[in-house]
C-alpha cells in the first residue's frame, strides 16, 4: 500500500523520447483508447453480424474521430481555459503545440466537448450517407465507453485531474497530500460500469437510438458521482456552494437532454 500511496514520487509520465520530442504514457494511452473503441466496436458488428459494411465504419471512424478531437479541444478552450478570449480572436493557435518555438504539446481537452462533437460528425456523416444516426451511434458508444477506461488511465498516469483530499487507505500523496485516485473512479463509474451495462441491454435495446441515449444518461449520472470526489479545476473552483463544478453542470444539462430525447422516442416507436 505504502508504493501504491507514493506511485508518483516512483512513476515517470514519459515513457520514451524521440529526440527532442518526449512520448508520455498520457498519449499512449489515448492511442490505445482510439484503436481499442475501433477493435471492439468492430468486433460487435461482425459477432452480432450487424447490417453495416466495413468500408462504411471505417469511414465514419474518421468521421467520428475528427469531431471528438476538434469538440474535445474547443470545448475545453470555451468552458475551461482562462484565455478564452484569446484563443476565439486566434483560432489557429488552439491546436498550436509550440509556445515560443518550443514544442510542449496541446494541453486541454474536454469530455463535454468531444460528445458535441461526435454528436455532430455523426449527423453529417450520416446524412451523407443515408445512414441511420441512431443505428450507428448505437455501435460507437460500445467501443467509446470501453475505450474511455484507457483514457482516464492516461490522465491518472499524467497525474492530472487529481482528487479531493482524502484519508482513505487507498489514497495516493500528490504535492505531499492524500487524495483520492479519482481518475481511478472515473475509469471504473464513466469507463467499464457503463460498458459493461451498454453491452447487456444492446441486445435487448427495443429501438434504434436506446444505447446511444443510455450512455449519454449513465455517464452523466457515472461523472456526477465521480465529481464529488475530483478536486474542481483551479482556474475555475466551484461554481456554486461546495458542489457544483463545470463537470456536474454539463453532465446535468446532457442527462436531461438523453433522458428527454429517450422517453420522446420510445413514445414514438409505441404509438
Amino acid at each position: 500500500m505504502e508504493f501504491w500511496q507514493n506511485i508518483y514520487s516512483n512513476f515517470n509520465p514519459v515513457a520514451f523520447n524521440l529526440g527532442p520530442v518526449a512520448v508520455h504514457w498520457y498519449g499512449l494511452m489515448y492511442a490505445l483508447a482510439l484503436i481499442s473503441a475501433i477493435f471492439i466496436a468492430k468486433w460487435f458488428i461482425k459477432h452480432d453480424k450487424l447490417p453495416i459494411s466495413n468500408d462504411l465504419f471505417d469511414s465514419y471512424i474518421w468521421w467520428a474521430e475528427i469531431g471528438v478531437i476538434l469538440g474535445a479541444r474547443i470545448g475545453y478552450v470555451l468552458f475551461y481555459d482562462t484565455h478564452t478570449m484569446y484563443y476565439l480572436t486566434h483560432p489557429w493557435q488552439i491546436f498550436n503545440p509550440y509556445i515560443n518555438g518550443v514544442y510542449a504539446g496541446i494541453s486541454g481537452m474536454s469530455y463535454h466537448g468531444a460528445f458535441f462533437g461526435f454528436i455532430i460528425a455523426s449527423y453529417f456523416f450520416c446524412r451523407k450517407n443515408k445512414i441511420s444516426f441512431w443505428f450507428i451511434t448505437d455501435i460507437a458508444v460500445l467501443g467509446i465507453s470501453a475505450a474511455y477506461i484507457f483514457g482516464r488511465i492516461g490522465n491518472f498516469f499524467n497525474q492530472e485531474l487529481i482528487g479531493r483530499v482524502t484519508d482513505v487507505p487507498w489514497g495516493i500523496y500528490v504535492g505531499g497530500v492524500l487524495r483520492h485516485p479519482s481518475q481511478i473512479y472515473e475509469a471504473i463509474l464513466e469507463g467499464l460500469f457503463v460498458f459493461l451495462i451498454l453491452v447487456y441491454f444492446r441486445k435487448r435495446k427495443t429501438f434504434d437510438g436506446q444505447l446511444a441515449l443510455m450512455y449519454g444518461a449513465l455517464y452523466s449520472i457515472a461523472r456526477i458521482i465521480a465529481e464529488l470526489f475530483r478536486q474542481p479545476d483551479t482556474q475555475l473552483g466551484f461554481l456554486y456552494s461546495d458542489w457544483l463544478t463545470m463537470g456536474i453542470l454539463q453532465s446535468l444539462i446532457v442527462l436531461g437532454i438523453c433522458i428527454t430525447i429517450y422517453i420522446n422516442r420510445k413514445k414514438i416507436i409505441n404509438s
